[in-house]
């Protein structure tokens, strides 16, 4: 998080709560900003805290005697699969709400005065609390040893963090069954990402989730949001998603680039990036066989932002590049659109405008003048295209082609030599060159698919295609309070 108004850095303690770099702590902190009516954690007070204490204590012991048929119940499932050890989420706890009441009030009550105390373990301030892993998520599970030393009963833990470590699932994209919190250098992405899953928890609470965890907004779809508000500031953001049940608890990490935020504000001011990008999510949008959404386009696109830790994530150039080969679905504009974005996205991420003309032309006059249909030959190199071996191959045999028509061979091999090594990352290259063969294909007026005919859809499309991006392609609650 960097500085905010004034020269208050984190974990520079000013006030009642500090934000510190532990993320479930700071999507905590950010929470109780966000439910107190502050701009930033640090100019929360003491009464903030009580009024923000009094709120989380009350709905967790309601949730808590609530029948398995009560909505409120979904909202005790979200503190079950983040507390599994807590008093208030035991199977043994009192059906009692204001003994219920009577617990939280005393996890959050203020110190004693007097007596020694210790740092905080989040943000250094001095605690006499000392918390264990059953109320605190991601410390240890009952199949992990606990690695508190002999005789050490928990964690000093300051009354600021202690709150914010039970604000967590207000201030994080939860499901019956995880939460997802965000880091961002930005504080304006991290209040924004915070904001929106308060009024979220708010919902679920009164009315449960409806139909079950089914389509809807994803977190990276909120985070997306969240990070317009860093406008072309560059800033790299996380998300920590992670189930702390006592069987099988996970973490997976995902992370965007610090030009992402730049990325989108040149998508939403460029009318044909802007195009692109409805494009791809009216592209991912799925729905069933009565028209109802059973996977949200713009959730689905979010998510190509996001690379995971693991290395096992979608890349959004490589989502462009399937689509661009959907040759009969697009309209000669549509196919320049998407285009245009896979290039914005390489240049304003990566970095990356390597020079295509030469080795694309070559290609492309191959297609529009060698032997046989160019469908054919589009195929052929549709199925050569990534395989640097292969591509190698039909660049010789075009350009031998070529020149045994008579016609004029610019480049050599040292030309194509880029896309055809074994390199990290060279796959890029060779998707960008296939979106320029085919623009120049459409520029030349060479036919490379047939053009929709279904006036109709077309009108359809046109329509989705000037709603905003990253609205939303769910307009029903799904979209408020799907799962993820």
């Amino acid at each position: 998080m960097d500085q905010v108004n004034s020269d208050v850095a984190v974990g520079e303690r000013t006030g009642a709560l500090t934000s510190t770099g532990h993320p479930l702590q700071c999507a905590g902190a950010w929470a109780v900003a966000v439910m107190a009516g502050r701009e930033r954690p640090d100019q929360v007070t003491a009464d903030d805290l009580d009024a923000v204490a009094e709120v989380v204590g009350a709905d967790a012991a309601r949730a808590a005697v609530a029948a398995k048929t009560d909505a409120r119940y979904d909202w005790w499932k979200v503190l079950f699969a983040l507390y599994p050890n807590a008093k208030v989420t035991h199977a043994g706890r009192p059906r009692d709400v204001a003994v219920l009441k009577s617990e939280m009030a005393a996890m959050f009550a203020p110190d004693d005065a007097g007596g020694a105390a210790m740092p905080c373990t989040f943000c250094g301030a001095p605690a006499k609390a000392v918390w264990a892993k059953s109320k605190l998520p991601m410390f240890d599970t009952n199949k992990a040893l606990n690695t508190l030393p002999p005789g050490i009963r928990g964690w000093p833990v300051c009354r600021g963090c202690r709150i914010a470590m039970w604000a967590l699932p207000y201030g994080s994209w939860v499901t019956a069954g995880s939460a997802t919190v965000l880091s961002c250098e930005g504080w304006q992405a991290e209040r924004e990402f915070a904001a929106a899953n308060v009024q979220r928890a708010r919902r679920i609470i009164q009315a449960g989730f409806p139909g079950g965890l089914g389509a809807g907004a994803r977190p990276e779809l909120v985070a997306l949001r969240a990070l317009r508000a860093m406008g072309h500031g560059l800033s790299a953001t996380t998300l920590w998603s992670f189930k702390n049940d006592n069987q099988e608890p996970w973490l997976r990490v995902t992370r965007t680039r610090r030009a992402v935020p730049a990325f989108l504000a040149t998508v939403d001011g460029n009318a044909p990036l802007r195009r692109g990008w409805r494009l791809l999510e009216i592209a991912l949008t799925q729905r069933d066989q009565d028209g109802q959404v059973t996977v949200g386009g713009s959730a689905e696109a979010a998510r190509l932002l996001f690379e995971a830790e693991d290395g096992r994530s979608r890349s959004l150039l490589g989502q462009l590049h399937q689509l661009l080969w959907d040759l009969d679905r697009w309209s000669s504009q549509d196919r320049a659109a998407l285009t245009r974005l896979a290039f914005s996205y390489e240049k304003e991420v990566y970095g990356v405008e390597p020079d295509l003309s030469g080795v694309a032309n070559l290609i492309a006059d191959w297609i529009e003048h060698g032997s046989g249909s160019p469908r054919g030959r589009l195929a052929e190199y549709r199925n050569a295209g990534q395989n640097g071996y292969q591509l190698s191959r039909l660049l010789y045999q075009a350009s031998f082609r070529l020149k045994l028509d008579g016609r004029s061979v610019a480049i050599g091999s040292e030309a194509w030599r880029p896309f055809v090594q074994q390199r990290p990352r060279a796959w890029e290259q060779r998707m960008l060159l296939a979106a320029e063969v085919l623009r120049l294909l459409d520029q030349r007026g060479v036919e490379v698919g047939k053009q929709p005919e279904d006036a109709r859809e077309r009108e359809r499309v046109e329509q989705l295609v000037q709603q905003p991006v990253l609205s939303g392609d769910e307009d029903n609650y799904h979209h408020h309070f799907g799962g993820a």
